[in-house]
């Protein structure tokens, strides 16, 4: 492998930078369903304008894949388990494509 100038330490393949992209989008989309989650506890009385776009910024972004999970896992209840299958597919997805790039 080679070697970074001056530094000693082996250059990064160009697989390792998709590797780290895939991690962080994983990790940026596990923080903003979970700030779904977080958000669906507060309640939504009359709120200004920048609490309101932020709350459709959080909806919005998630919609698509929660939406999914809930067609498929009714409610039990008062409580919605979708989003604790929606987390589990996104690591088990993304476990799955960063052991299929690091094969390469």
């Amino acid at each position: 492998m080679p070697e970074r100038a001056g530094r000693g330490e082996p250059a990064e393949e160009p697989v390792d930078y998709v590797v780290d992209y895939v991690n962080a989008l994983t990790t940026v989309f596990f923080l903003v369903i979970l700030g779904r989650i977080v958000m669906s506890f507060l309640p939504m009385a009359p709120i200004s304008r920048r609490a309101r776009a932020f709350y459709d910024f959080f909806h919005s972004s998630t919609e698509w894949f929660l939406g999914f999970f809930r067609r498929i896992i009714p409610p039990l209840g008062m409580f919605d388990l979708s989003p604790v299958a929606a987390l589990f597919v996104l690591f088990i997805s993304n476990w799955v494509v960063v052991n299929l790039l690091q094969s390469l």
